[in-house]
């Protein structure tokens, strides 16, 4: 009886090493050719926790910590030299994907036995957290567009966004809250009207990966919506409630123009998980826009940033562009109140076009120049959502805060109490205008404020942060209860 054998044989897992004392590789052998010796070899094994000891140094760049203690990582296969493993995101829209998962490659690679890495890329969008109020079941994240004025290109933003995150395979329903003057069944194409479940929901109309309700669906168009108040804010209630949305990772709100009972019902109706405002460059309209930003910060909703429409228009023979409705009032309305900027959307014949025919230019034309101004800002849309739902779901919550003498006096929900100097809180403003976005570094060096400098007021803000006017007239830094522990100036939390 024979058989093959190579020289060597290795498990591996590293534990053992088989030699069978051949010289010249593969041949026909009997066993009582060879001397088998069992060695047992610790040199190549490396243990789950070295390969996660490697990843702690991979950071988030939008959460602040490694993807180790954000539990990202999961299903580690170790076979030397190859080491797998998965990497969970908070999205699929991840603008920093392929970032993390180079150097989530890279730095496994530093052990010395590995050679191969294998990295499957996923994600599972997280729910926001609520404190409250009427939770919509299967839905993970409610977004509202909204813009000060009409006329800036709200609804064909809203229409893009949504189509832009179903194209990352996340899960997005569009609801078209802009009850007097409803788009998005001609931008999407539908028509028909939606029929109704067993527990006489509306189900959705679905077109181009979104899952569509207007009230375009339930009149003609040729049938003017002469609505008061009341009437138009019930039809918002049944647009959330009534509908059988089923799961959702994302629902974009495209709400009329201004700041009226609709925006307001739908901030008292569904816990919304934050907010874009739409602009366009020239200064009315930023000023309008300003208005509706600051409706919702008064209403404890968060707002993402600023996009700025028709931004610019760029030769399609020599590229130059040309600033038609002004330049720049998006990034002023952005450094005015410390929000950031999402970017700026250039105006496109074609985007109008497939407007018209019931086909946004985000799945008509992926590829053009708007196209990815889009899918970019959706991007950074979803990893806003992801900071808001991190820094929402800490445990860490104030259980009182008190103003005293030249401080904050903070008492935790775990029993710990902070004092916050006012100086101290000032010097440490999270805001776009204090810190480099893109960096994190601070944009200065430590203040010199005047002796009777104080706060002006405390307002929570949704159930994850509080924002502070300042004596200084500063008053665009959100202070998240996660961040505000880590400013802890106690000894026992700067020595942990």
């Amino acid at each position: 009886m024979s058989e093959k054998c190579d020289r060597r044989f290795f498990d591996y897992n590293g534990a053992l090493e088989l030699d069978w004392g051949h010289a010249y590789g593969p041949r026909e052998v009997t066993p009582g050719d060879c001397q088998l010796e069992v060695k047992l070899s610790t040199s190549n094994k490396i243990s789950e926790s070295d390969v996660l000891e490697k990843l702690k140094a991979v950071q988030d760049p939008d959460l602040h910590r490694d993807i180790v203690s954000l539990g990202f990582v999961q299903n580690i296969k170790i076979c030397i030299p190859a080491v797998s493993f998965d990497i969970e995101l908070t999205t699929p829209a991840c603008p920093v994907k392929d970032r993390l998962k180079a150097e989530a490659e890279a730095a496994v690679k530093q052990l010395s036995t590995v050679d191969e890495v294998h990295i499957n890329m996923t994600s599972r969008v997280r729910e926001t957290p609520t404190a409250g109020g009427q939770k919509l079941p299967g839905i993970k994240n409610i977004i509202a567009v909204a813009s000060g004025k009409g006329g800036v290109g709200k609804s064909t933003v809203a229409a893009n966004l949504a189509v832009a995150l179903a194209r990352t395979q996340a899960v997005v329903g569009l609801c078209d809250a802009d009850v007097y003057g409803p788009s998005q069944p001609t931008m999407f194409g539908v028509t028909g009207q939606p029929h109704a479940d067993g527990e006489r929901r509306l189900i959705p109309i679905e077109a181009h990966g979104v899952r569509l309700m207007s009230m375009g669906f339930l009149t003609t168009k040729d049938t003017p919506v002469i609505w008061r108040g009341p009437m138009a804010t019930k039809l918002i209630q049944q647009f959330m409630a009534g509908v059988a949305w089923g799961e959702l990772d994302y629902l974009i709100v495209d709400l009329p123009p201004g700041t009226g009972d609709v925006q307001l019902t739908l901030t008292q109706t569904v816990p919304l998980t934050g907010a874009v405002i739409v602009t366009t460059p020239q200064e009315v309209a930023r000023e309008i826009a300003q208005k509706g930003l600051r409706m919702f910060q008064q209403v404890q909703v968060p707002v993402f940033g600023v996009i700025e429409n028709m931004s610019y228009f760029q030769c399609p023979h020599c590229q130059e562009r040309t600033y038609i409705f002004s330049e720049g009032g998006g990034q002023r309305i952005c450094s005015e109140l410390g929000l950031p900027f999402m970017g700026g959307i250039p105006i496109d014949p074609d985007v109008v076009a497939a407007g018209d025919e019931g086909e946004p230019i985000v799945m008509r034309k992926p590829d053009s120049t708007v196209s990815q101004a889009y899918m970019e800002i959706a991007k950074r849309m979803a990893a806003a959502i992801s900071v808001v739902n991190f820094e929402s779901s800490s445990s860490m919550r104030p259980k009182e805060i008190v103003e005293e003498k030249g401080a904050f006096r903070i008492v935790w929900s775990d029993g710990h109490e902070s004092e916050y100097p006012f100086d101290y809180l000032r010097n440490n403003c999270p805001c776009a205008l204090c810190v480099d976005e893109w960096t994190g570094k601070r944009k200065f060096i430590t203040l010199l404020l005047p002796p009777d400098f104080r706060p002006q007021g405390l307002e929570q803000v949704g159930n994850y942060a509080i924002q502070i006017p300042w004596s200084d007239g500063h008053s665009t830094g959100l202070y998240s209860f996660r961040r505000l522990r880590e400013l802890c100036p106690c000894a026992a939390c700067k020595g942990a």
